[in-house]
């Protein structure tokens, strides 16, 4: 259960967005997702540094408030993939603007060479 859901003690709208998106891998999901690394064993091979536990429980955080959809395929062995929902794309310029920014101000902070151009 996440320990946040309903934390918001001045009905804030930053304080629900976060509570749908913070933490430190949820934009992460979501640009993978987008980006199509849709299925849980490439964004394992994508975030090594998650847990199984913290990645299964963000999916179903974000399958709960609507952002991603799972789709179970009837297959030998079955195979699930994950989608934005429309929901979900409205977040998507969020997650942009937040690109913008790590790029715009890691730029400082590293080389260019250094820098993720994803």
């Amino acid at each position: 259960m996440r320990k946040t859901k309903d934390f918001n003690p001045t009905n804030c709208a930053v304080t629900y967005c976060l509570n749908i998106i913070g933490g430190k891998w949820k934009p992460v999901i979501i640009h993978l997702i987008r980006n199509q690394t849709n299925r849980y064993s490439l964004m394992m091979k994508a975030i090594p540094e998650i847990s199984k536990q913290t990645l299964t429980n963000q999916l179903r955080e974000m399958e709960t408030d609507g952002i991603i959809e799972r789709i179970i395929f009837a297959e030998v062995p079955p195979r699930v993939e994950y989608k934005m929902t429309s929901h979900g794309m409205t977040l998507l310029p969020i997650i942009d603007a937040m690109k913008i920014w790590g790029r715009k101000n890691m730029a400082g902070n590293m080389s260019s060479d250094k820098l993720d151009t994803r």
